[in-house]
């Protein structure tokens, strides 16, 4: 996804990861949506036991010198505004929020926010055994039933990037927001919630209900209805939004579809499918419809009006954390968008 070059040292570790600090040098202008940079990485090897306390570490390349922050002097990272990312359940959607994060945060020629990133291939493919679309109704429910181990494996992550000094946490993961509640028990530090700021910026657009309504209808479009749907209702339902999901047969006879079309390269009919998904919501009245899975994103191309109706959490995400970092609000606890 990245059109500039990237510098990386990467080793083997219990708990990999990536400290990133991006290079001002890129070119001028853009002709896609994917930024074109050069990222220099500072990796560091890091050993952590199970429940993520740090043990030895050594420095295998840095290129920036942190303004210190006083309460992290033994943190790998000093500065007050360093973002912690869990990542999803994939390298490349972790990757994608990072260019959006890496982007937008230094389009104006500033310094981008630093990050440290806990990325566990391990984790990842249990994530994607959650959200599989080939599940059966009693797999869905023994999947959601045994989560205790996935949640056990993100707290411990969350807890190693505190330990590395990190400021503020986000996962751009539609599944693990779930159990957001339980992955960010005894965390102090700001925990971005996915869905409260994708509420927070709907309640900032001041939209008005379609038809006869009272309620603003929100539209969620997810490969697996009941996981990672959650991680929206119930934050746009507390800013009184009103949740409209796909009913059984738009799911089974569409959606589902949709998504296999395109695992097939049959990408004209994936997109085909997808435009009628968007579309069923819409005539339910919905203002604006959220593509909560990483496989509904990049299905239509750029200029299909209906991405005008359409939402990327990530993108939300994104702002919320770039904000968090560039206006000072190191201060805040737990998970304020």
């Amino acid at each position: 996804m990245f059109d500039g070059g990237m510098t990386k040292c990467f080793h083997t570790v219990n708990c990999p990861q990536i400290i990133g600090n991006i290079s001002k040098n890129r070119r001028s202008s853009r002709t896609k949506l994917n930024p074109c940079f050069a990222v220099k990485m500072c990796s560091i090897l890091l050993q952590s036991d199970e429940s993520g306390n740090l043990s030895e570490s050594k420095k295998i390349s840095s290129s920036y010198s942190p303004q210190v922050k006083p309460q992290a002097q033994n943190s790998l990272l000093s500065q007050a505004n360093t973002v912690g990312i869990i990542g999803g359940v994939s390298v490349l959607s972790t990757l994608i929020f990072l260019e959006k994060l890496v982007w937008w945060s230094s389009r104006k020629g500033e310094e981008s926010v630093p990050f440290v990133v806990c990325s566990d291939p391990s984790i990842d493919a249990a994530l994607a055994s959650q959200a599989s679309i080939h599940s059966s109704f009693d797999e869905t429910a023994q999947n959601e039933a045994n989560h205790e181990a996935i949640v056990r494996n993100l707290r411990h992550k969350r807890v190693f990037l505190e330990q590395s000094g990190a400021s503020c946490i986000v996962m751009p993961c539609h599944i693990s927001n779930a159990w957001h509640e339980q992955i960010s028990e005894g965390c102090s530090l700001p925990f971005f919630h996915i869905g409260e700021c994708v509420a927070k910026e709907l309640k900032e657009a001041k939209l008005k209900p379609h038809g006869t309504g009272s309620n603003v209808r929100i539209g969620v479009l997810a490969a697996t209805e009941t996981i990672a749907a959650a991680s929206y209702q119930d934050q746009l339902g507390n800013q009184g939004f009103e949740v409209v999901l796909p009913d059984k047969a738009t799911m089974e006879h569409i959606l589902i579809p949709a998504i296999e079309s395109l695992n097939k390269r049959d990408t004209e009919g994936a997109r085909n499918l997808l435009r009628i998904a968007i579309q069923v919501l819409l005539i339910r009245a919905v203002n604006v419809v959220i593509l909560a899975s990483d496989e509904l994103q990049n299905i239509l191309p750029r200029e299909d009006p209906l991405l005008k109706k359409c939402m990327d959490p990530m993108d939300a995400l994104a702002r919320s954390t770039i904000k968090w970092a560039k206006t000072g609000k190191q201060g805040m606890q737990k998970n304020t968008c």
